[in-house]
C-alpha cells in the first residue's frame, strides 16, 4: 500500500513538472543581454466563444428609444456581430459603434412603446473560461434627450 502511494506521488510530481514546462518558451539570441529570468505562467488563460442573449422591456408610456449603451467587462471581447429583434421576432435595423469598452447601438428607426421588448443577441463573444461570470451594465438614451439613463445589468454565468 505504501509503495502505491509513493508511486502515485512521484507520478503526480513528474506530471506537474511536464505540464508547467510546457507553457514556457524561450528565444535565444546571444547578441542581446536578457533582462528577464524564469518566465512562467502557472494558469494559462483559456478563452471560449459564446453567444449571449438578453431581453430589455420597453416602457409603455415612455419616449422612443434612440440608443442602447452596453458597458463590457474586461474579461470579455465582444465582436460587432450583434443582432436586435423586436417582440415579434423581426430583426431591428441598428448601427453599431464602439468606444473603448462601450458598445453603442443606435436605432435609425425609433423603437417605440408599440414594441414591448427587444432581444439583444451578442454573437461570437470571447470570454475567459476561468471567470465566474460576466456582467454588462446597460443604459439607454431616448429621443429628445442626451441623458444616459441606467436601465440595469445583464448577468451571465460561465458553465
Amino acid at each position: 500500500m505504501m509503495r502505491k502511494i509513493i508511486n502515485v506521488g512521484i507520478l503526480a510530481i513528474s506530471a506537474l513538472t511536464i505540464i508547467n514546462t510546457g507553457y514556457v518558451s524561450a528565444k535565444t539570441n546571444d547578441t542581446k543581454p536578457t533582462n528577464t529570468e524564469n518566465n512562467m505562467q502557472l494558469f494559462p488563460t483559456q478563452w471560449q466563444v459564446v453567444k449571449q442573449i438578453f431581453q430589455i422591456r420597453v416602457p409603455k408610456r415612455g419616449k422612443p428609444l434612440k440608443q442602447l449603451i452596453i458597458e463590457t467587462p474586461p474579461t470579455v471581447a465582444v465582436s460587432n456581430d450583434i443582432n436586435v429583434f423586436d417582440d415579434k421576432g423581426k430583426k431591428v435595423n441598428i448601427d453599431i459603434s464602439v468606444d473603448n469598452r462601450k458598445i453603442i447601438i443606435t436605432f435609425p428607426e425609433t423603437v417605440t412603446s408599440s414594441t414591448s421588448k427587444i432581444l439583444v443577441s451578442l454573437n461570437r463573444v470571447q470570454q475567459q473560461i476561468n471567470e465566474s461570470g460576466t456582467v454588462y451594465s446597460l443604459s439607454a438614451k431616448v429621443i429628445g434627450s442626451d441623458v444616459q439613463v441606467p436601465i440595469g445589468q445583464a448577468q451571465f454565468r460561465n458553465f
